[in-house]
């Protein structure tokens, strides 16, 4: 039921057991990660809802008939669907989209209709809810389109460069009117280029990492698209399930007591205490969500080779549209709000899931 070699480490000081949780998209791959958290450390609820176009039963399916855990299947584009899964719950982890740059080149129409109109059902759904403290949801690096500026900074985006990225940024402005409007406590986390086990590499858009593995595992030669010498912030799965159980729990959890309930010490109650007050959430909120690295496609082939035991080289192609050259976060804002630290570096992680692929191929 559970990854052994994944969430051993707690990212949360209070008993999960006092409380309900909305994932939406809890069958794709963040959000069943998610999913495995909550379940593992004992929550109240966990509900998913997922209409399984974009995600996986077989994700979920341990979690099945377990009297705290709960599947809806719907779509996001139905308000009345997003309010009755949220009806009842205390946070919403909103996961569910289309991601992926060249399906929304290919679709616009559709990438348009779930990532804004099924946000916005989602927002709208969170605004009329009585007992929901706070809702998290995915946003997207994507969201610094043209700005070449290194690392990249909250506040400091340039112009998306496609439908995609569009659809992320539309996602913050909404939720930031929506907090000013109608005083919702919402927080928006810009995934870097996140990886980990259950990320699917037979999607027609499937994202790199898996599609590179696949090939290793194999012993196929792996495609780039471009010199290789394009270079992304690979965020292991883990650090985005730990950004997301604290984006949620920030300010909810309980000061004075350890996760186990036992007493904390003076000094840890006094720092604790600081730290909720410096890091009361309330409004709306945006952070990137990375590890603060650098990895270009060339050093990762290389270090597949490592890992793998085989001298592989690659297919070089054209580069895709849409895509940026170069991406790195700054990750001082979550860090300084969240206490967020990347537990998982980027060669540890590449261990971990390609071990992982090789139990499934």
């Amino acid at each position: 039921m559970f990854n052994p070699q994944l969430y051993n480490t707690p990212y949360h000081t209070t008993d999960l057991s006092k409380f309900k949780f909305l994932v939406t998209g809890g069958a794709g791959f963040i959000g069943s990660n998610i999913v495995e958290y909550l379940i593992k450390y004992n929550a109240g609820h966990v509900r998913v809802l997922d209409n399984l176009s974009n995600g996986y039963f077989e994700n979920i399916k341990d979690f099945m008939g377990l009297p705290n855990f709960e599947f809806i299947v719907g779509d996001i584009r139905n308000l009345e669907t997003c309010k009755k899964a949220i009806d009842g719950m205390d946070f919403v982890s909103h996961q569910a989209a289309l991601g992926s740059v060249p399906r929304s080149i290919a679709d616009p129409i559709t990438s348009n209709e779930v990532n804004v109109g099924g946000f916005l059902n989602i927002l709208t759904a969170v605004k009329d809810a009585t007992h929901l403290k706070r809702m998290v949801y995915a946003a997207s690096s994507s969201t610094y389109g043209d700005s070449a500026t290194l690392p990249k900074v909250e506040g400091n985006e340039g112009n998306p460069l496609s439908p995609y990225a569009v659809t992320k940024l539309v996602n913050e402005l909404y939720a930031d009117v929506y907090s000013k409007v109608y005083g919702l406590n919402t927080i928006g986390l810009r995934y870097f280029n996140v990886f980990g086990p259950k990320q699917n590499p037979n999607n027609p858009y499937a994202a790199v990492i898996p599609i590179f593995c696949k090939a290793f595992i194999e012993g196929k030669q792996p495609t780039i698209n471009g010199d290789g010498l394009t270079s992304r912030d690979f965020t292991f799965v883990e650090n985005a399930v730990q950004a997301n159980i604290r984006a949620m729990l920030i300010g909810f959890e309980n000061a004075f007591g350890g996760l186990d309930g036992s007493e904390l010490s003076n000094d840890a109650k006094i720092n604790k205490s600081i730290n909720l007050q410096i890091n009361k959430l309330d409004k709306h909120e945006v952070f990137n969500m990375a590890c603060g690295d650098q990895v270009t496609l060339n050093e990762m082939i290389e270090m597949l080779n490592s890992i793998s035991g085989q001298q592989i080289k690659p297919i070089y192609g054209p580069e895709r549209k849409g895509d940026v050259k170069h991406s790195k976060a700054s990750i001082d804002k979550i860090s300084n709000f969240l206490s967020y630290e990347p537990k998982f570096r980027f060669q540890k992680g590449l261990e971990i899931v390609f071990d992982w692929y090789k139990t499934q191929y």
